[in-house]
């Protein structure tokens, strides 16, 4: 997940640098976010949405993981429902960043959360019990 943060971190400042330098826009034309939108192309800012959905569940995944580990109750259900996280989050942000097709990017990201929600119920639940 942290690579893949990384990944679309890189491409967005690509994209944007490359976009400003072609079109001669003076950086300072974006002090906000509003004004970025305003001056950008959507499809040019399609990697600054994905990264700050990168800090939403994925926050929730790496608490997750610590505490399974710091616990010592890593198996291999919650590997493969880990995998299936990553997986799916980096085909969302994939889809996210480039077509942006709005129901592939909402069904990759359906099925990474599930896996998400699995591993959380399942940590609660051996908890309690």
């Amino acid at each position: 997940m942290m690579g893949l943060t990384l990944v679309v971190w890189i491409v967005l400042y690509v994209r944007r640098i490359r976009y400003l330098v072609l079109k001669r826009i003076d950086p300072q034309t974006l002090k906000t976010p509003e004004n970025a939108v305003a001056v950008i192309p959507e499809v040019t800012n399609y990697p600054a949405n994905n990264l700050k959905n990168l800090f939403e569940l994925p926050v929730l995944f790496y608490a997750l993981c610590l505490f399974l580990f710091v616990t010592n109750s890593v198996d291999a259900t919650y590997i493969v429902a880990a995998w299936v996280f990553v997986a799916f989050r980096a085909l969302h942000s994939f889809i996210h960043c480039t077509t942006n097709h709005v129901m592939n990017r909402f069904r990759s990201y359906m099925v990474a959360a599930l896996a998400l929600w699995f591993m959380v119920i399942r940590a609660a639940l051996q908890i309690v019990w």
